[in-house]
């Protein structure tokens, strides 16, 4: 089954993004997505599967952060 998506930050360019994951097995985990404006092709993954085994979402999400920074979640 695939993870179910808690929580999407994109950059304020929206040309990237993190999502954050949750698993059947009450772990947690992210991935972060790239997309080209000049192609239609819609998101991308920017490395390999997505980064598992955090206790919570908020580890999850820090973690994502230290290496994507712009991912940091924006007051609306």
């Amino acid at each position: 089954m695939k993870p179910r998506v808690t929580a999407s930050h994109e950059d304020v360019h929206g040309q990237v993004c993190v999502d954050v994951l949750a698993f059947d097995d009450g772990t947690f985990g992210w991935c972060a997505y790239r997309r080209d404006p000049e192609e239609n092709h819609g998101w991308r993954p920017l490395a390999g599967p997505p980064i598992t085994g955090f206790a919570t979402e908020a580890k999850a999400l820090q973690d994502a952060i230290t290496l994507h920074p712009w991912a940091i979640p924006r007051e609306n």
